[in-house]
């Protein structure tokens, strides 16, 4: 019997020891992975407003393809307030977000906001192209990390250096996401021309930089920079920007001038046409004789006798 209680203290002992160096190995490896494991947490909210245009959904849908770390969500009614979307961002556990605003079912806005205390900005799409239609010879793996280059602009004006940080958290897949792939085989190009910020999107085929376009492709025109999410006060208003609906107004403009002058350059000629060249003598006619053979009409009268 004394032997049989040795043996088992001395098998609780292992046990306990066992238990002990598994413990210890546990916590050496939660360790470890906190040091390299998934830190910088983005998750950022693509979605859209309801009656947005066939454009705005296709490009929303091309942004989540090459954002492993984007999340999507129904579309929202306007009437309810830009505020919302906060809420919404916190339901989803989404820090940023970008939301499509669709007007008149021509015009697409798109926002850009840091949730939940900003900043934010506003911009007018336009020249949107995407994946669909254009068919570009360039591909990338799907989920991979890209690399974000930005013009000289954007470090120049300070308007170009928020937007520059905001584009980086935004759209930089952050390292170890559990979505994306341990590979960098694309670009995305930001570049300032004509005051507006043109995003492309390109392959790197070879190590020596060759690239090829994938897409999608759009043009942003600058409205607005607030300091908080979606709404604050204005950090920054671009003085260039034109509405739509005082673009086309003025287009309508435009043509009605050009009827206008076309009108009034009619009734100039008009009234600059001289009715007759030259003054006619009655008595010109007088003398002159016509023929019997080329007499035409009631000329041929003169030459018959009434009897």
């Amino acid at each position: 019997m004394g032997k049989r209680k040795a043996i088992e203290q001395i098998v609780k002992r292992q046990k306990k020891l066992r238990g002990t160096e598994k413990v210890e190995s546990t916590t050496e490896k939660t360790d470890e992975d906190k040091s390299d494991g998934w830190t910088n947490k983005q998750r950022v909210l693509i979605f859209a407003s309801r009656g947005v245009s066939y454009l705005g959904r296709h490009l929303a849908k091309d942004l989540r393809t090459i954002m492993p770390h984007s999340r999507t969500d129904s579309k929202m009614n306007k009437e309810k307030g830009f505020f919302e979307i906060n809420e919404i961002c916190e339901m989803r556990n989404c820090n940023k977000c970008i939301f499509f605003e669709g007007r008149k079912k021509k015009d697409l806005y798109i926002w850009f906001s840091n949730i939940p205390h900003g900043p934010s900005a506003k911009f007018l799409i336009e020249n949107i192209h995407t994946l669909a239609e254009l068919k570009m010879t360039g591909n990338c793996l799907r989920g991979s990390r890209p690399i974000l280059s930005f013009s000289p602009e954007f470090d120049q004006e300070p308007n170009y250096k928020i937007l520059k940080e905001l584009f980086t958290q935004i759209f930089g897949t952050p390292r170890l996401h559990p979505k994306s792939q341990p590979f960098i085989d694309h670009v995305m190009s930001f570049s300032v021309t004509d005051n507006r910020v043109w995003f492309r999107n390109y392959q790197i085929i070879e190590e020596d930089g060759s690239l090829a376009e994938i897409g999608p492709r759009f043009v942003m025109n600058p409205i607005n920079i607030f300091s908080g999410s979606f709404g604050g006060p204005i950090l920054y208003e671009n003085p260039d920007y034109v509405s739509p609906n005082l673009y086309r107004s003025q287009m309508k403009k435009q043509a009605g001038f050009k009827y206008r002058n076309k009108v009034e350059a009619g009734m100039g000629r008009h009234q600059r046409k001289i009715e007759e060249t030259y003054r006619l003598d009655p008595l010109e006619d007088v003398f002159t004789t016509i023929r019997p053979e080329d007499a035409k009409g009631a000329e041929k009268l003169t030459f018959y006798r009434k009897k």
